[in-house]
């Protein structure tokens, strides 16, 4: 079985048999336009819709995912791991979606999208200690790292100049989003190592699972599950119907 190459399929379509650089290039394709869809829909809902509720949004998201995963024909019999290898995983995992998701109430897309390609440094710091990985790097690729994050602090400087929507409080909420960042991309490296047969399929829907009770609390001391709830009913049913789509390209 760790041998075997894991079969791949897109919307139900089998990929295994083709090339492999016709499986990258539509994967690769489709990745990269939700990721343009997904941009485009998060600002529309929280720039024009006024909807700027993290945890809540992500919190919906997650049910959208297990639909989606269940019409992929996933069920718990294919699990390899147990459920709590996927507690930490998911506690971060949803604590760094529900930040990324509210700074938006703060900063402009493209700023926010700037600090997060730069988690690459806090990933690489985390990976020398998480257990499992002790990954270490060579130093010239410590200065490239750091070398982006220099780019991003004058980047941001000249953003806060120019953005009318630009606020200290979502940066710091982006920050908190990449420390998390730091640990859940080596925690899911650290998982996939111990147990080679595990399936991203099984990923997603695990730390998923087990992660939506952490939105719980968060949601209810800030009041978001309320405010959201009513907001969410108050939408016109075009703007849902974009709302949705929102949440289909999520990822």
């Amino acid at each position: 079985m760790k041998n075997e190459e894991q079969a791949r399929f897109l919307f139900g379509i089998s990929l295994t048999d083709r090339p492999k650089w016709q499986q990258f290039l539509i994967c690769s394709s489709g990745f990269f336009f939700g990721y343009l869809v997904n941009g485009i829909c998060e600002e529309y809902v929280y720039n024009r819709l006024q909807f700027s509720y993290g945890w809540y949004f992500t919190f919906v998201q997650g049910f959208v995912y297990l639909a989606l995963i269940y019409l992929q024909g996933f069920t718990t019999k294919q699990m390899v791991n147990p459920w709590k290898t996927y507690v930490k995983l998911s506690a971060v995992l949803m604590g760094s979606h529900g930040l990324t998701k509210g700074s938006l109430a703060f900063l402009n897309y493209p700023a926010q999208l700037m600090f997060k390609s730069t988690k690459v440094l806090p990933v690489m710091v985390m990976g020398a200690f998480i257990p499992g990985l002790r990954r270490k790097y060579p130093a010239h690729e410590y200065v490239s790292a750091l070398l982006l994050v220099v780019g991003l602090i004058l980047f941001t400087l000249a953003d806060a100049q120019t953005s009318p929507n630009f606020s200290l409080i979502g940066v710091v909420m982006v920050t908190g989003a990449l420390v998390m960042d730091s640990f859940l991309g080596n925690l899911q490296e650290a998982i996939f190592t111990m147990n080679p047969e595990t399936s991203q399929m099984e990923m997603l829907f695990c730390s998923t699972v087990v992660g939506l009770p952490f939105l719980i609390p968060p949601m209810l001391l800030t009041g978001e599950l309320f405010k959201a709830w009513n907001s969410c009913s108050q939408v016109p049913k075009p703007n849902q119907d974009f709302f949705f789509l929102d949440y289909y390209f999520l990822g």
